[in-house]
Order: structure tokens, then C-alpha cells, then sequence
């Protein structure tokens, strides 16, 4: 019982933000009014914008071990080698063709490798259209500039309004990939189409407040209100209810919880089924079935290719709305297999037990992890190990119709589970959203989900029985050079060298890989 989500445009959610009480107001037509064929103020003034914007993790990462990287003019990049803010967003929004333009302070710089790696981004700008949108920069490297240069593709299709500060507009989370011309500025290490950090843009409308309205509102509306309501009701109501309905009504009102018959109240109960949705890591897939790593990912217990990653069947647990806690715990297995050295993988690596624990607005996902050291080849086994921090949505845990369903929830590595990926991430990394749902009733429906085989196979192409799809991962180095073949000197493997400095650092980092270990299920 999924809902779909209805896709929001930026030029939507302004239209509506009336409604959220966001300071957005648009102009208004009269009843049976045309609207006239040149609006006079159809532009709208957008301020305080923020522009919060990775470019892509694995790239920061490999910069962070090779060189250096420099934001400035306003610009500013999170602790632990994060995004990138650009900030005082200035705009348009236009309420007729509903376009928006927003410029941003603020440039970066990556440099490594002695300056043959050496780009520089500045002057950024976001634009959308219905549902599609654009990052544009103005480019610096060491072939010459270009101003405006479309460098990533937005897609606002499915992706929902929130408000911010001050009446802001939050669109969190919009999926960018690169252009042609953002990979042409990396001399194709990245094809055009290639994944990137997702971006969060915010923004404010510039508007004068009502004068006339608030004044005709309350001065109409109360006075009839509290007058008329509590005289009739009150006299009405309790005098039939007693004298009338104490053999009726328990049968027709109180007494309708028959649901309880197949349902169990909504506050509290058992699991009794569920599913977990989660990728682990994009980048760490991709980098997985890329041609670095050249492996592939496999499933088992009961666990299968999801079009969010994968899909952790047979929930068991239980759920308490007054506590305000859910602990849920998943059959199935995902195993990540990487760097073939003979008959065995360097790169090793299984979760399996998987466990959602919620409290108090705080939450965990704990997994049993187990090890091999990359030298010694020795199986360190960790059972309930807290691989992440959740998120939680504001409000209130509950269940509808049966189902608890928590959606998109975000998911940072903690410090336990920096080892499950041998320190291949820091703590506070960004793992993939995940979601969850349980039913308390075993009538209730939850939401479907496209099934693979559960085997994702050697250079990125993912094989299910729901079909063939190919997500060519581009680790740092996989498929070319920074700076392009020529730049840097080739190995007689006829592998780039900047390729191997990004695969050694990253097979080092991760320590080899993770075995299997099977875990007792846990009951509430």
C-alpha cells in the first residue's frame, strides 16, 4: 500500500507555499477573471538563497589524499571533507512561465598532482523548468575559462517541497548527474550521465505583506462563530444521548472498534511482516561493479535487488506508538565481492541481520559484520554492530491501516561502522536513504517492491528478473585519468597511473573486504 509520489516542481511548491506559510505569495485573479495575456508583474524577486552541493563524494575523497581543495569567496565546505555551501542566492522567480534563476557567492578549486589536475569552479547559478533543471559554473583548468557552462542536470521530478527558515523554500536532496561539458572539464574521467552528490537548494521570495486582509478577517468571522455554535450544540447533544442512546449508541459509536477483530490497534503490536529497503552506498556499489574492483554483488536469505538497492524481507519486532519505539529485524544477506586474486576476493564484504532501532526520535541500523584483514587474511566476526545513525522524520511514530512506514530515511556511518567498510569512510559519512515497513496486521498491505536475482555482476550491470539495467560505476581512476591519459606517465599494465593511485588508496583504505556471519534472529 505505497503511495505514489506526485512529482513537485520548484514552480509548484511556490505556488503553494501560501499554504505552508512560507512568505511565497503569488498574484491572485479575481473570481471569473482571465488571466491577461502580459502579466505586468509576473517576475518575482528570490533572496537568501543557499545552494548546498557535493559535486561527488568520491572525487572530494580522492582529492583529499592527492591534494588540496580551496573554497573562497563565500563559499564554505563542511568539516570531515564535506559539501560545499554557496550562499546569498539572488533570483527570479517567474509566475508566468513558473522559471526560476538563482545565482550563488562562491567558487572551489581542486588541485592535485602538481597542478595537472587544476579546476576551478565559480559564479554558480541554478536554473529549472517544470521538472528539469540545471547548474551552470563558470570553468577554469589548465586548457583556458568558459563562463556558463552547464555542468550538472537536475531532475525535480520526485522530489518534495519543505520549509525552511523564515518562510524558505527547501527542495532537499535533488538528484544531479553530469553533463557532456562537465565531463569534457574532466577529460572524461566521468562520462557524461554520471552520478553526482545531490543537491539542496533554498530560497526566499522578496514580497510586501497584506495590509487590507488581516483587518476584514477577524472582524467578520468570530463575532458569528461563538455565538450561534455553543447555544445550539451543547443543549441538543446531551440530552438525546443519554435518555435515548445508552442501549443504541454503545453499538453504533464506542463499540465500532471491530477492526480490532482482524486488526490490532494502530498504537501498538507485533510485527508480523516487513520490509527494509536500503543501497548501503551508491558510490560503493558503483565502485564495486566498476572496472577498478571488477566484481559483483550477490543476495541471499531471502533478500533481492530493489530498484532502491535491496530489499530486507520478514520483519519481526515489535512496535509501541505510546513509547514511541519500533525495533524491527530483517531476514537476507548482501555480499559485496571485489579484486579477484586467484580463487578468492581481496575485497570481501556481508551484512546480514539487519536491525532498525528507534527511540525516543533517535535511531540505529545494527548489522553483524565480519572482516578480513587484507595482509594477514584473518575473519574478525562483529555482531550487532551500529553501522548507522538515522534520521527521523518529524513527528510522531504511527501506524496506519496496520503499516508503520518510515520513507527516505537519512543515514550516516557511524564510528562502528567505519569498520564494517575498513575505514574506507569516515564516521558521519552519507550512506543511502533507507526505508522501512512493518505491518502490526497480517491482513495488512505493505509496499511492492522490483525484484532482482540478487547477483550484480562484474562492471556495473545489475541482473534481475525484473530486468537488465547497466550502472557503470565511476570510481576515482576508473575509467580514465585526472587530467587524461597524457597527463600522467602509464604503467605497463596499460592502467593510468592516476587510476592505480586512486585503486590502491581505496583497496588499502577498505582493508580488504567482509565475510558472512550468520546471527540468531531477534524477537521483541
Amino acid at each position: 500500500m505505497s503511495a505514489s509520489r506526485r512529482p513537485v516542481t520548484l514552480a509548484a511548491a511556490v505556488a503553494t507555499a501560501a499554504a505552508l506559510g512560507a512568505t511565497f505569495a503569488l498574484p491572485a485573479l479575481a473570481a471569473g477573471e482571465a488571466a491577461p495575456a502580459a502579466a505586468p508583474a509576473s517576475v518575482m524577486e528570490l533572496t537568501d538563497g543557499t545552494l548546498d552541493w557535493g559535486f561527488k563524494e568520491s572525487f572530494r575523497r580522492y582529492i583529499g589524499g592527492a591534494g588540496t581543495i580551496t573554497v573562497k569567496d563565500g563559499a564554505t565546505q563542511a568539516a570531515g571533507n564535506g559539501i560545499f555551501t554557496f550562499g546569498n542566492g539572488r533570483g527570479t522567480y517567474d509566475t508566468a512561465t513558473h522559471g526560476t534563476d538563482t545565482a550563488f557567492d562562491g567558487s572551489v578549486n581542486f588541485s592535485a598532482h602538481g597542478g595537472v589536475l587544476d579546476i576551478t569552479l565559480s559564479d554558480v547559478k541554478v536554473s529549472t523548468s517544470g521538472t528539469s533543471g540545471a547548474v551552470t559554473v563558470d570553468l577554469k583548468t589548465p586548457q583556458g575559462t568558459e563562463d556558463d557552462v552547464e555542468f550538472a542536470e537536475l531532475d525535480l521530478s520526485a522530489v518534495r517541497p519543505g520549509q525552511g527558515e523564515g518562510g524558505a523554500m527547501v527542495f532537499k536532496d535533488i538528484p544531479s548527474k553530469l553533463t557532456k561539458a562537465g565531463s569534457a572539464a574532466f577529460n572524461g574521467m566521468y562520462a557524461e550521465g554520471e552520478a553526482l552528490d545531490p543537491a539542496t537548494l533554498s530560497v526566499k521570495a522578496v514580497t510586501t505583506p497584506p495590509t487590507e486582509e488581516p483587518t476584514k478577517e477577524p472582524t467578520e468571522e468570530p463575532t458569528k462563530e461563538p455565538s450561534e455554535e455553543p447555544t445550539k450544540e451543547p443543549t441538543k447533544e446531551p440530552t438525546k444521548e443519554p435518555t435515548e442512546a445508552p442501549t443504541a449508541a454503545p453499538t453504533d459509536r464506542p463499540t465500532t472498534p471491530a477492526p480490532s477483530a482482524s486488526a490490532p490497534a494502530d498504537g501498538q503490536g507485533e510485527i508480523v511482516d516487513g520490509t527494509l529497503d536500503w543501497g548501503v552506498k551508491e558510490s560503493f556499489r558503483s565502485y564495486v561493479t566498476g572496472p577498478v574492483a571488477n566484481g559483483r554483488v550477490e543476495t541471499g536469505g531471502g533478500a533481492t535487488a530493489s530498484a532502491a538497492g535491496y530489499r530486507f524481507p520478514d520483519a519481526t519486532g515489535g512496535f509501541d506508538a505510546d513509547e514511541q519505539t519500533l525495533d524491527a529485524a530483517f531476514d537476507g544477506t548482501v555480499r559485496f565481492l571485489g579484486h579477484k586474486e586467484g580463487d578468492a576476493y581481496t575485497l570481501d564484504l556481508s551484512l546480514t541481520g539487519l536491525e532498525i532501532r528507534l527511540e525516543d526520535g533517535a535511531g540505529t541500523l545494527v548489522a553483524d559484520v565480519s572482516s578480513k584483514d587484507r595482509e594477514t587474511r584473518k575473519v574478525t566476526t562483529r555482531t550487532d554492530l551500529e553501522i548507522a545513525d538515522l534520521k527521523l522524520p518529524a513527528g510522531e511514530l504511527e501506524a496506519k491501516d496496520g503499516v508503520v512506514t518510515l520513507s527516505a530515511v537519512p543515514a550516516t556511518l557511524t564510528a562502528d561502522g567505519t569498520e564494517a567498510f575498513g575505514g574506507m569512510y569516515a564516521k558521519g559519512t552519507q550512506l543511502d536513504a533507507l526505508t522501512v515497513s512493518v505491518a502490526l496486521d497480517e491482513d495488512a498491505e505493505l509496499p511492492a517492491a522490483t525484484a532482482g536475482s540478487g547477483t550484480t555482476g562484474g562492471s556495473g550491470t545489475t541482473t534481475g528478473s525484473g530486468g537488465t539495467g547497466s550502472t557503470t560505476g565511476a570510481t576515482v581512476g576508473g575509467g580514465g585519468t585526472v587530467g587524461g591519459s597524457a597527463s600522467l606517465a602509464s604503467t605497463g599494465a596499460g592502467l593510468p597511473a592516476g587510476a592505480l593511485i586512486a585503486a590502491s588508496g581505496v583497496v588499502v583504505a577498505a582493508g580488504a573486504g567482509v565475510v558472512i556471519a550468520a546471527r540468531r534472529r531477534r524477537t521483541v
